[in-house]
């Protein structure tokens, strides 16, 4: 039902009444006995809800925090950051009846330190400010609003715009943190609402990324001499090294957190896993499965690491060892299951999942998220189509999909609503060697063809990429993990 319009006219006044007030001194919110609803001159540091900080609702007590039908939300990060990067960051409180808005944010690595730098455009009169404060003895840094930027932007939002330029080494991945007050402007701390939020963007991150710039590098391995190559998008240059044999099964994956793909494999006859560090290609090896297991290593606990991790068919039993620390022990699955990892819920962490190829009405997906360790199962694709799952569409959720090597029909699908959409790419004989090749945070559909030792990348923003990379007899490197 529509609002009578003396409804806009008495929201215009308070607006007007909100400005006289701020000019005349309102203060900063936080926990000190100076703080008022309308916050206008910016909030004190440390009230985010980041680790170690407290929240608004210290003050503003009318009522429980992120109630209402209100939000803060932060909006322009994508999936995955390179080292330097600079991004453009939305952050907008909203509040129907809200009069006057604040917010203030942090960027944070997984220690709960300052990561990267928050600079502002140019504005004038300027609408954001940036201040710092001291955590746990550390310095965090803060981007909040200002007395000229309190006003809606339409009435019942208020948007701010921070840039962010990221670390200039990999570290991870990286949260923002955000609080948002939707303010009454009656000049007291009463009748205001207190929203958070954040948002985390891993350091590179893309699957078998060797040089850390945020792309997906065609990569081989040769068996017969036990050679890994790649060819480094960043440059165009080759690498190459022997580690392994042929009888070894290979897991490359960013075990250091550096952002870059480490050369590495397991051994099915002794259980040991070998990892060469990209930082200095120095490696280690360490004990953890047997033989029958299935090696399926991924970033079960969210710190930017992989860790290693075993199915046992056998038992229907997964074991992951965290690099946090302990191990994860979890019956899931079935006998005949194959591991299909990924990240399906957003939290960040990959969820135990697997791709059931003979399922009573063709081949079905189990997946127990790590959010709140419930079970979701659909029935997508049949025995012989490919497990393929990524996040095609970048919500930052990884989407059920497959590929069906008789047609080279694409099937996904979309996590936001669970709707499937399908495409050609490849023929019959080709190898499904999915990948972010472009760096935009979605995957793309590729294939490598063994015939003639050729990819085809179909990027999501920069068009069908056609490289010959290899020769008779190579392993495509993004394929390892595909049942």
């Amino acid at each position: 039902m529509k609002k009578p319009a003396i409804d806009f006219r008495y929201k215009l006044i308070a607006v007007f009444a909100a400005v006289v007030l701020g000019v005349f001194g309102i203060g900063r919110f936080g926990a000190d006995d100076s703080l008022v609803s309308a916050s206008a001159s910016g909030p004190t540091p440390s009230n985010t809800n980041a680790p170690s900080e407290s929240n608004c609702t210290a003050c503003h007590t009318s009522f429980p925090l992120n109630s209402g039908e209100g939000t803060v939300a932060i909006t322009g990060l994508p999936a995955r950051w390179t080292p330097g990067q600079q991004i453009s960051l939305t952050i907008t409180t909203s509040q129907a009846d809200g009069v006057i808005y604040g917010y203030q944010m942090t960027a944070l690595d997984s220690q709960g330190k300052r990561a990267g730098t928050l600079t502002l455009p140019a504005s004038s009169p300027q609408q954001s400010q940036l201040v710092t404060g001291i955590v746990g003895g550390e310095s965090r840094q803060y981007a909040e609003h200002t007395i000229d930027g309190i006003l809606p932007t339409v009435f019942g939002s208020k948007s701010w715009t921070v840039n962010w330029t990221a670390p200039a080494q990999p570290i991870g991945p990286v949260t923002f943190y955000a609080a948002g007050n939707a303010s009454n402007s009656d000049g007291s701390t009463a009748g205001d609402y207190i929203y958070t939020n954040s948002a985390t963007s891993s350091s590179g991150g893309s699957p078998f990324d060797f040089d850390g710039d945020g792309k997906t590098d065609i990569s081989i391995f040769r068996p017969s001499v036990g050679e890994w190559w790649y060819l480094r998008s960043s440059n165009g240059g080759n690498g190459a090294l022997q580690f392994g044999t042929a009888t070894d099964k290979l897991v490359p994956a960013d075990f250091t957190g550096d952002g870059k793909t480490d050369v590495a494999f397991w051994r099915p006859s002794t259980g040991q896993w070998f990892i060469l560090r990209s930082e200095d290609l120095s490696f280690f090896a360490f004990p953890f499965g047997s033989s029958g297991d299935i090696p399926a290593p991924a970033d079960y606990d969210g710190d930017g690491k992989a860790d290693a991790a075993v199915f046992r068919p056998s038992t229907q039993t997964w074991y992951i060892s965290k690099s946090t620390g302990g191990t994860d022990i979890v019956a899931f699955g079935a006998a005949n299951d194959k591991p299909a990892v990924a990240d399906f819920d957003g939290d960040r962490k990959a969820d135990i999942a697997v791709f059931r190829a003979s399922g009573a009405n063709g081949a079905e997906w189990w997946i127990r998220r790590s959010s709140d360790l419930a079970v979701f199962a659909t029935q997508f694709g049949n025995s012989t189509d490919k497990a393929v799952q990524g996040d095609y569409t970048g919500d930052g959720k990884a989407d059920v999909a497959f590929w069906r090597p008789s047609s080279g029909i694409w099937y996904v699908l979309r996590s936001e609503d669970l709707s499937f959409f399908a495409f050609p790419f490849g023929a019959n004989g080709d190898v499904p060697v999915t990948g972010d090749y472009d760096g935009d945070g979605k995957i793309d559909s590729a294939v490598f063809r063994p015939a003639n030792s050729t990819w085809y990348a179909n990027r999501s923003t920069a068009g069908v990429l056609i490289q010959q990379f290899g020769q008779s007899g190579d392993l495509p490197l993004p394929n390892v993990f595909v049942p």
